[in-house]
């Protein structure tokens, strides 16, 4: 999951760019900490627009449910364990992609079991504002997330993106929502993904 810094075409060009890198490293089999680096400093190598991306980069394997992570600078992953409720992991963030040349990244796993799900977002979620410029934030998207835990990722996704529009009603919005939300359901069951 990742959120680039700015709006419009250079940001998109710029996000475009910056998947492709993103892509290529994970091709080479290395770490998800060095995929981050190595990507930092492909972008920093060459930013001439001085935008920056926030990364959350996850690989999981399938047969076993562990999964190795790395966090440059974007928002905290929720996790809920079967039959329990979303909690936030803090996890411990790198500096964004882009800003500094020589930026490290830690990894860290997460054993995920069969009915475990997680859910990653960009900020536009708890930044969402409404029209007496208060922000949605995270409690509320807990709350929205925790609203009906038992339901399948597509309509966990839906219970937040309503509960979205219901805090922001008629306020302008400046930033986009992306949500991602998976079931983990153990190397015969196959993934559920919205």
């Amino acid at each position: 999951m990742a959120d680039v810094s700015g709006k419009g075409i250079p940001a998109a060009l710029f996000m475009m760019i910056s998947k492709t890198i993103l892509q290529s490293c994970a091709m080479l089999g290395v770490s998800v900490a060095e995929i981050l680096e190595r990507t930092n400093e492909a972008i920093c190598s060459n930013n001439q627009v001085e935008m920056f991306v926030t990364v959350w980069l996850g690989v999981l394997e399938i047969s076993t449910g562990r999964l190795t992570a790395a966090n440059a600078g974007h928002e905290y992953p929720v996790i809920r364990r079967a039959g329990g409720d979303f909690e936030l992991i803090k996890d411990k963030h790198g500096f964004v992609i882009g800003g500094m040349e020589g930026s490290r990244y830690k990894s860290y796993e997460l054993q995920l079991c069969p009915g475990d799900r997680l859910f990653l977002y960009t900020d536009g979620v708890p930044e969402a504002t409404d029209a007496n410029e208060e922000m949605f934030g995270n409690e509320r998207m807990l709350a929205a997330l925790n609203s009906d835990p038992e339901a399948d990722p597509e309509g966990i996704l839906k219970n937040v993106r309503s509960a979205v529009n219901d805090f922001v009603r008629d306020a302008e919005q400046f930033d986009d929502l992306t949500m991602l939300c998976i079931e983990y359901r153990g190397k015969d069951g196959g993934q559920k993904s919205s």
